[in-house]
């Protein structure tokens, strides 16, 4: 069998290469520097998780905030306490990768990379942004934010599954605010034709109430396929490559010369980047054996960084597609709990 440091290799190779190959086959110079610079902050936040991981479980281990491995019970491991809230490190360090994005944007990428290339000579030329993605990065740091305030508090306070359900409708409101995108669907042909629905359905407000709905799924969907070394943070990692795989195969497209089509795939992969970064430092300390628990604080952000990814991203539909097996666990979740209350009756 594999050493733990091979799995993990192995896994980054297969989560990383196929957006690796269509990332060289961008053909727009700008995009492919804009990214490649994302990249290259996103493996400093790869670093900086792994650097960071440990300071934060001592601090959490010595205030009492820490669990037994149920899975290894009966054995000497099963008995040692293990640091909780591990994802307050990869949080942490992926706001702060997001920031640094946003202020890296403020400059044009050609004259930045003629900046660093000459040593730090020379001037730096402003980058004409529209307001939109101002708006987007603020809505994206207010929303992600507000879940990993929530996902420690649940970790600290363990609050009732009632007020974690409402708690992320109040954390999509910046979403709603900045999504610029239509709310409009395309009906596949088979639909069209035993509906007798037309090729384009506007939705409207629905569309908006399914955002809400998918932010809401996608903050729970990663805390329900829990409860085994890595698995949290695994599932982050492949959903993550899975997005970035699918933004970087538009903008290497014709899609990618689009301004309407190539931004918000542009924006999502500055999200999906750092989240797999920060996942796979994550992965580091989770991975079986685990030294670290990441707690309600990893998977409610992670899962709304993947909302967000998607919403923002304007692919909201598909997006659904690359969390099947959530989709799975809660609908086998919940029939489960339906049939147990069924025959407690």
């Amino acid at each position: 069998m594999p050493s733990r440091e091979a799995q993990l290799l192995l896994l980054a190779l297969a989560g990383l290469s196929g957006p690796a190959y269509f990332l060289f086959q961008i053909q727009d110079q700008k995009t492919f520097r804009s990214i490649l610079f994302s990249a290259l902050v996103s493996i400093a936040g790869f670093a900086a998780t792994k650097w960071l991981l440990p300071v934060v479980a001592r601090k959490t281990l010595a205030r009492g905030i820490c669990g037994k491995d149920l899975n290894k019970k009966g054995t000497p491991a099963g008995e040692t306490p293990i640091p909780e809230s591990a994802g307050l490190a990869p949080a942490a360090v992926f706001l702060l990768c997001i920031i640094c994005f946003e202020l890296i944007h403020y400059y044009d990428i050609n004259s930045l990379v003629h900046w660093v290339s000459s040593g730090f000579r020379g001037q730096l030329q402003l980058e004409l942004l529209p307001d939109s993605w101002l708006v987007d990065y603020n809505a994206a740091l207010a929303s992600i934010g507000f879940m990993v305030f929530l996902g420690f508090a649940d970790d600290v306070l363990d609050i009732p599954w009632r007020v974690k359900l409402v708690l992320p409708l109040f954390a999509a409101l910046p979403l709603l605010v900045a999504y610029s995108g239509g709310t409009g669907v395309a009906v596949p042909k088979p639909l069209q034709a035993a509906l007798g629905l037309p090729g384009f359905l506007e939705l409207g407000l629905l569309y908006k109430a399914y955002m809400v709905l998918l932010s809401i799924f996608c903050t729970n969907s990663i805390n329900i396929l829990a409860g085994v070394n890595g698995l949290e943070a695994g599932q982050t990692f492949i959903v993550a490559c899975a997005m970035l795989l699918h933004n970087l195969v538009t903008l290497a497209g014709h899609a990618g010369s689009v301004p309407e089509v190539r931004d918000g795939h542009l924006f999502s992969v500055y999200l999906s980047l750092p989240l797999a970064a920060t996942s796979l430092g994550l992965l580091v300390f989770n991975w079986y054996p685990s030294t670290v628990f990441v707690g309600d604080t990893f998977t409610y952000f992670a899962g709304m960084t993947i909302a967000v990814a998607g919403i923002l991203g304007h692919f909201s539909e598909t997006l659904l597609l690359f969390l099947i097996p959530q989709v799975w666990g809660i609908a086998a979740t919940a029939a489960a709990r339906v049939e147990k209350q069924q025959s407690c009756r």
